[in-house]
């Protein structure tokens, strides 16, 4: 197993998101720093994958294409755009693969590739937020349009019969 963290949204989406990916055996919802800013948290979640069933290059796309990762927005504290790395590896091909997505988006990625420092858990009240109540009316405004997304653009990657209830 391997584990990198994203930030670009609100951890309840990022976790369902990648929920619902074959390959992920955990997703870690909460607050991460960097080592250049220790101090600074902001939404975000471990991914624990399987690099075997799913790359981390497909992670990043789909973290890319799941969050406004072309827009500076007012609340960029708060909802950093991030891939937080455990290593200079994982820093050099998070790195290459934003250069590389950057052909997906007609406006610059602003989301930036940082070494990861620490982690705060959410509340337990909030872990597996989507997954313990899909009907709940923030799940169906801001979540189901990201999976509806996952479903349209990585369907190869999507563990299905969590996302049955999709339409």
């Amino acid at each position: 197993m391997e584990k990198i963290a994203f930030g670009g949204s609100c951890y309840w989406c990022m976790e369902a998101i990648y929920q619902s990916l074959i390959g992920i055996q955990k997703v870690d919802q909460g607050f991460i720093a960097s080592q250049s800013a220790p101090e600074e948290f902001s939404e975000a979640v471990i991914v624990h994958f399987n690099p075997d069933e799913i790359s981390l290059e497909v992670l990043i796309k789909i973290h890319l294409h799941t969050h406004k990762c072309t827009v500076n927005h007012s609340r960029r504290d708060l909802y950093k755009s991030a891939v937080y790395v455990f290593s200079e590896e994982q820093k050099k091909k998070a790195s290459q693969a934003i250069i590389k997505l950057q052909e997906d988006f007609s406006e610059p990625i602003v989301t930036s590739v940082f070494s990861f420092e620490s982690f705060k858990a959410s509340e337990e009240i909030f872990h597996n937020y989507y997954y313990n109540d899909t009907e709940k009316p923030f799940c169906k405004s801001y979540i189901n349009p990201k999976l509806k997304k996952l479903l349209t653009d990585f369907s190869a990657y999507t563990r299905k019969e969590k996302l049955s209830h999709i339409q």
